[in-house]
């Protein structure tokens, strides 16, 4: 080992450096070439092992995986080693491992020249230690002194860079001899390289612009001739820029930048989109020329040689790609959105190809921005397999006796990515319902804008004072929800449909968080649900009765499949007692919880323990509320706000002649 002649840095970006400190293992760090050396952007766990040793990568399977992945922009910078101290042999095996794996994703690239990382981490004491290792094998290892941590990273992230997209919709017709079917691999596969070329052939046309309609001032179309390309330059030049990505940025100050990447909101992905610069390239491959002499159009026919089968297998290629703002556009679509649309292009292929002539594979591209990664992420689905998503009466043990082998499937493959990000094995943040949205409307002025959601408040909330209690705990919904209160879509319901407007609310929670795509049900389908499961009378049907806490279980697991805790108390006295397990809730399930008693009902939304003294609140979201939605006037009437059992006047929020319900909702264990 040597102390080197330079001050090595490693600048940490991402909040988890270490996955799990727990199981020995390797863990790729993944960095940009954009960004200073050893910038730790995020870290993916190694899945695929040899021989069933955890520090022996499976370079093929796992090169696949990372290239799938990663957006171009992005790539591995080093290896984390979980094991004992013995820093020097450990920080040398994960930087070989490194090394290794960005030869098998360089290709014909460059990228394999330059230093790697070694890091180590004791599983014990979770201490970790940086080491630089200049080329493959090498036995001297130089120290990282310095570990620095961004306080902010996703603005670094976003100032720096932005993202560019490319989507092409394609047919692939080839023709198979019916005698000799064994040949559609080869024909296939010359049909998939002629495609290749025309990426790269010099008529070749790609329209660049930016998609920001939040900033207007954003520079017009560009087109690039593929001539104008140059595929031989370095991805990190930036000598001469005719015209860099910096030209379809947003030219003023970015906004809400702190919250780019917020992941506990449904409007994650429409932020991201909206605040975050987005190019938007488009690549146009037929081409047709000038002619000096008029003439009529021609059909050429070329008959088949032999009897043959037509297959058409059609392919949406949809590319992320990320870049720092002064890199010229030309370096962008040579270097990232070409090589991106090939390696797509052929992974969908090698899926494709072990069941070309008997089936045809619905194979798309989703990016996600699941919590904890800085950046997106790309993942390849295969539609024909499905999702499981909860609908109306299948999510139950029925279900699963049902499930078919292509949904099992689809069901590892999220899981697996899952393990490999770090991210929780009860939370479906990889259903393509949760893929980032880039769909486009036109405004009046004719920009684009991002389609719009629901027009209801979402998470109230994040506005309202403090509780007034001192110290303890507070434990919050987590997650997204709509606000329905009384008189909303100019129903009359005041006197009569409180919990009616809780259960709604506690169901777009469980819509935002993508558990279901059904739409969030009125209150005619509520009474008809409970009709359907025998608890009430058809004459229930268009009535004004109230509901409880058992009516919106049954509804629940009618629509949803959601199970239900109940606690019963007798008395609103008893409420403060609860406050323990109401907490518990929160922090495990984190739904949102209908409170009834007497005729009223509420939305419980959090509580604020604190456990020595017994003080307490409830953060209640109240549905009698009949005006306007004004966030301002909703937080100052205190329609959304923290409550104590009894006030600094003495008065009590619940009563104490009437017994309560609350109703828990269970937070489904699903990917």
């Amino acid at each position: 080992m040597e102390n080197g002649s330079e001050n090595w840095s490693v600048r940490v970006l991402c909040r988890k450096l270490i996955i799990t400190s727990k199981e020995p293992g390797l863990q790729w760090l993944i960095g940009s070439p954009f960004f200073p050396p050893f910038t730790i952007v995020s870290t993916f766990r190694c899945l695929h092992t040899q021989s069933g040793d955890p520090f022996s990568p499976d370079y093929t399977k796992e090169s696949g995986d990372l290239r799938a992945l990663l957006l171009r922009g992005f790539d591995v910078i080093g290896a984390l080693l979980i094991g004992n101290s013995n820093w020097e042999a450990n920080a040398g095996k994960a930087a070989n491992a490194a090394f290794r794996m960005r030869n098998f994703l360089s290709g014909d690239d460059d990228r394999g020249n330059c230093n790697m990382i070694g890091a180590v981490a004791d599983s014990t004491t979770g201490d970790i230690r940086f080491f630089v290792s200049r080329s493959e094998k090498s036995t001297n290892l130089e120290v990282i002194t310095t570990v620095l941590h961004e306080d902010n990273p996703e603005k670094y992230i976003c100032e720096k860079g932005c993202l560019l997209r490319c989507e092409l919709a394609m047919n692939l017709p080839i023709y198979v001899p019916v005698n000799r079917p064994s040949d559609a691999a080869v024909i296939f596969s010359s049909a998939t390289e002629a495609v290749v070329a025309k990426f790269k052939d010099p008529k070749a046309t790609y329209i660049v612009e930016g998609v920001n309609a939040t900033f207007p001032e954003i520079s017009q179309p560009f087109i690039l001739r593929g001539a104008a390309l140059d595929y031989g330059a370095d991805l990190s030049d930036s000598d001469t820029k005719p015209l860099s990505c910096s030209y379809f940025c947003s030219k003023s100050k970015p906004i809400s930048l702190d919250k780019l990447f917020c992941h506990q909101h449904e409007s994650c992905s429409a932020t991201i989109i909206s605040n975050a610069d987005t190019i938007q390239v488009n690549v146009l491959l037929n081409k047709s020329g000038n002619s000096q002499n008029s003439g009529a159009p021609v059909a050429e026919y070329f008959p088949a040689s032999e009897p043959a089968k037509l297959l058409v297998v059609s392919y949406k290629l949809d590319v992320l790609c990320y870049a720092v703002k002064d890199l010229p556009v030309a370096y962008a679509v040579s270097k990232l959105i070409i090589p991106g649309l090939v390696d797509q292009l052929n992974m969908m292929n090698n899926s494709v190809l072990p069941n070309l002539v008997t089936q045809h594979p619905q194979l798309r591209p989703y990016h996600f921005c699941p919590p904890g990664v800085l950046h997106p992420i790309t993942v390849l689905y295969e539609l024909s397999y499905g999702e499981i998503e909860m609908k109306q009466g299948l999510f139950n043990l029925a279900m699963f006796a049902l499930i078919t082998w292509g949904t099992q499937y689809m069901v590892e493959i999220r899981k697996s990515i899952h393990l490999r990000l770090g991210l929780p094995l009860d939370r479906p943040l990889l259903l393509t319902a949760n893929a980032l949205n880039f769909s486009m409307t036109k405004d009046s002025a004719g920009r684009n804008s991002i389609r719009k959601g629901s027009a209801l408040l979402k998470d109230v909330h994040t506005e309202i004072p403090s509780s007034g209690v001192s110290g303890g705990l507070v434990s919050l919904v987590e997650g997204s929800y709509e606000y329905y209160h009384y008189l909303q879509d100019d129903f009359d319901d005041s006197g009569w449909g409180c919990a009616y407007r809780s259960l709604q609310t506690i169901i777009s929670w469980f819509r935002l968080q993508h558990y279901t795509s059904i739409e969030v049900p009125s209150h005619r389908e509520i009474q008809q649900a409970l009709v359907e499961i025998g608890d009430k009378e058809p004459s229930f049907n268009g009535s004004r009765e109230w509901i409880g806490a058992i009516e919106l279980s049954f509804v629940l697991d009618k629509l949803l499949g959601v199970s239900c805790k109940v606690i019963n108390v007798r008395s609103g006295a008893e409420l403060p007692e609860k406050c323990r397990e109401l907490a518990f809730h929160f922090e495990t399930q984190g739904t949102p919880v209908m409170i009834g008693g007497g005729v009223l009902a509420y939305t419980l939304l959090g509580v604020h323990y604190n456990e020595a003294s017994g003080d307490c609140a409830f953060l209640i979201l109240d549905p009698h509320y009949t005006g306007n939605d004004e966030l301002k006037k909703i937080v100052n009437g205190g329609w959304c706000g923290w409550k104590k059992a009894v006030d600094s006047k003495g008065r009590n929020f619940f009563l104490h002649d009437k017994f309560y319900n609350l109703l828990l909702p269970q937070r489904p264990n699903m990917v």
